[in-house]
């Protein structure tokens, strides 16, 4: 289709009748991202709030089929933590700098480098971590709100530096993956905590990322289980996967949004969260 097509079906977006908004809706929805720049740029130079609204929607729309199809794929690749993480901010912030909070995460990867050696044990390594995450990136937990929809964003936890136990816990993995430390998430409920296992079943100890890296042992889940009148089950024991973490992390922004009664974006996680089961 040429532009001069494209514009004049854009042109009829504000047209009273339904029907042939959904019609032209299909039309442009079927071309793709494509589309996209000409819609933002019918947007800028209209008044009209309908027209202004209808292409929001599309947009919107186009966006969310995107995500859906990245994290299909995601979910059938080698499942990269941060990956993930970004597939899922981009809900909230489709034109978020990727190479910027990858870049950030390869600074503190480095800066952690700098400070390790082979002589240390793994009691050694997490303080190096924890003194480089937290005291000289200044990364920590949201303690004043924590359930605030932003928290669950990446991009929003590299910038402002502070999130919840799972973002927290997803950038802390992404250092530890590319220096070949041996943790994982642990998908304790109402809780996520981080393991040191140098085999799956074989857990040193556990970390509490939401209080700067404080470690502590199995007796401390059991009691947080006992306050929480919860059955044990090896799953709040042992390491779990990166796409567990992915999908608890939409679980928890499902659980957020409905809370602040975004009902509509509640009901769009859940297709996400549906994809990655």
């Amino acid at each position: 289709m040429s532009n001069t097509e494209l514009q004049a079906l854009i042109s009829l977006l504000d047209d009273p009748d339904d029907n042939i908004y959904d019609d032209i809706k299909g039309k442009l929805i079927s071309y793709g991202d494509d589309v996209i720049p000409h819609l933002e740029s019918a947007w800028e130079n209209s008044f009209d709030h309908l027209l202004q609204y209808r292409i929001e929607n599309i947009i919107h729309e186009l966006q969310f089929d995107n995500i859906k199809q990245e994290l299909t794929n995601w979910k059938s690749s080698e499942k990269d933590l941060i990956d993930g993480a970004i597939i899922i901010a981009k809900y909230q912030y489709p034109d978020l700098e990727e190479t910027s909070i990858r870049d950030y995460i390869k600074l503190v990867t480095q800066d952690v480098w700098l400070e390790l050696n082979d002589n240390l044990t793994a009691l050694e390594k997490i303080k190096v971590l924890n003194r480089i995450i937290f005291d000289v990136h200044g990364f920590y937990g949201n303690t004043k709100n924590i359930n605030s929809p932003k928290n669950s964003y990446i991009n929003n936890v590299i910038e402002t530096k502070k999130g919840n136990p799972i973002t927290l816990g997803i950038v802390y993995i992404a250092i530890c993956n590319r220096l070949n430390i041996p943790m994982y998430g642990v998908d304790v409920p109402a809780h996520f905590i981080l393991s040191y296992a140098e085999e799956s079943e074989n857990v040193l100890f556990y970390l509490n990322v939401f209080n700067k890296g404080a470690v502590f042992s199995t007796h401390d889940i059991d009691k947080f289980l006992e306050q929480l009148k919860t059955e044990p089950k090896d799953e709040y024991y042992t390491p779990c996967s990166n796409l567990t973490i992915i999908r608890r992390l939409v679980q928890h922004l499902i659980y957020t949004y409905d809370n602040l009664g975004y009902l509509e974006k509640k009901e769009e996680l859940q297709e996400l969260y549906d994809l990655l089961n």
